[in-house]
Formats: structure tokens, sequence, C-alpha cells
């Protein structure tokens, strides 16, 4: 079966963010998150010269 052009004009898909890719942006701030809570802490022992 093949299309019209005027048919083609009005196919709309792939448009929408997938819940994979939702996945991995969120994993991904949550590690740059951490990173910075684990930076953060590691400079407040340095000025505060304290260890666990």
């Amino acid at each position: 079966m093949k299309l019209e052009n005027n048919k083609l004009i009005e196919i709309v898909g792939g448009s929408t963010i997938s819940g994979t890719v939702l996945n991995s942006v969120n994993k991904l701030i949550e590690s740059i998150m951490d990173v910075g809570r684990s930076l953060g802490t590691a400079i407040r022992m340095i000025y505060s010269k304290r260890s666990c």
C-alpha cells in the first residue's frame, strides 16, 4: 500500500521522551548531586580540621 504525500504529512510519531531517557537523566542528576555532597563534606572537613 502506497501513501500519498498528503497522508505522509499527517504522520506523527517519535517525538515523545521515553521512560528510559528520563530514567537515565534522573540517575545522572543523582550522581552529580552525590559527587557534590561528597565534595562539600570533604571541603568542610578540611576547613574544620576534623575527621570521622
